[in-house]
């Protein structure tokens, strides 16, 4: 497995790659874009107490996203490392647990973020 091998999909770990950062670089643009918006429509502290809750939420949304996005890709990480490390050495870098389990870990971090 190498960084241009699917991973799922049509996915490999190279647009996964690109997904993370792409994705990061969208949402700086819209939370900066939001809170913009937002600036104008604060008149007062309790316009901005009313606002900073919806705020804070959608950043913690965007957070756990991205967090998963990046679990996800260190795991696939980890995978094409061992792999790599087994064709030039010949040598077994993961058990057979070990990888069932990096496969299931990912496989919880799709589920959660669907």
């Amino acid at each position: 497995m190498d960084k241009d091998s699917v991973l799922f999909d049509d996915k490999t770990f190279s647009d996964l790659l690109r997904d993370v950062y792409q994705n990061t670089k969208k949402k700086e643009l819209q939370i900066n874009g939001l809170i913009d918006q937002l600036k104008s429509l604060i008149r007062n502290i309790n316009d901005a107490s009313m606002m900073v809750p919806m705020i804070k939420e959608y950043l913690e949304v965007s957070v756990k996203n991205d967090d998963n996005l990046v679990r996800l890709t260190a795991i696939i990480q980890r995978l094409l490392v061992t792999n790599s490390k087994e064709n030039k050495e010949g040598e077994l870098g993961l058990t057979d647990q070990e990888r069932q389990q990096l496969l299931s870990e990912a496989q919880e971090i799709l589920d959660k973020s669907k």
